[in-house]
């Protein structure tokens, strides 16, 4: 089964190297693709500088549009989606990727331990965990993961993707919704964190209104 690591990446200069050797690092990872979503810093050359392909999309698309402009071109049986901003942690995609190349999981998502840094007050986290439950009966530890591994089946099912920071949440419930075996692999993989700051407060209050309309969206679906 042919493994595509994609990395989907903005301003991500500090991280996005190590995130990129330690995917390469995975002997199951056949290729890795990095997506920059139209970045000011230097992540395209610290992408190519690790050895790696990278698509630019410019001007900025937001992850999901920038996904879906890439994405439908690849050749894959296997998509692992891992964020530009884990570093060496990484390597540990191999975990949540084991399940769904042994046949055990559709998709499969990695759980993060609680942050070191406490930026917010979980309301996003909440709000996501309460509508996929609601959605579908399943209980996420970790709704926003964006580290996830999945089948071509399962990605021709629930993509194109949403918008945004609704990427994650749609795809789960989607992929519940559908029929397909959905696990969660604990991991110690880590990624840059958003402080108690204007920037971060700003950051989780696009990404609370990107789950709202989300969830509001398959709502309203179902009711038809």
């Amino acid at each position: 089964m042919k493994v595509v690591a994609v990395v989907p990446s903005y301003e991500e200069e500090q991280y996005v190297g190590e995130t990129v050797r330690s995917l390469l690092s995975i002997k199951e990872v056949d290729e890795v693709l990095v997506i920059d979503d139209g970045s000011t810093d230097r992540t395209v050359d610290s992408a190519q500088d690790a050895g790696v392909r990278v698509v630019v999309n410019s001007p900025n698309l937001g992850k999901g549009n920038s996904l879906n402009r890439v994405l439908p071109r690849l050749d894959f049986d296997v998509l692992l989606l891992v964020d530009g901003d884990v570093g060496r942690s990484a390597t540990e995609a191999g975990a949540f990727l084991e399940p769904v190349l042994a046949g055990e999981a559709d998709l499969a998502i990695a759980a993060f331990q609680p942050p070191k840094v406490k930026g917010g007050l979980g309301i996003a986290q909440g709000l996501a965990r309460c509508g996929i439950e609601r959605l579908t009966g399943r209980k996420m530890a970790s709704p926003l993961s964006g580290q996830r591994a999945l089948t071509r089946e399962v990605y021709s099912k629930v993509s194109p993707f949403e918008s945004g920071f609704g990427v994650e949440v749609g795809m789960t419930v989607d992929a519940v919704s559908s029929g397909f075996r959905v696990v969660e692999v604990e991991t110690n993989m880590s990624h840059k964190e958003t402080g108690p700051d204007f920037h971060g407060f700003m950051h989780r209050g696009r990404q609370f209104a990107d789950i709202l309309r989300v969830l509001a969206k398959r709502s309203l679906n179902r009711g038809r």
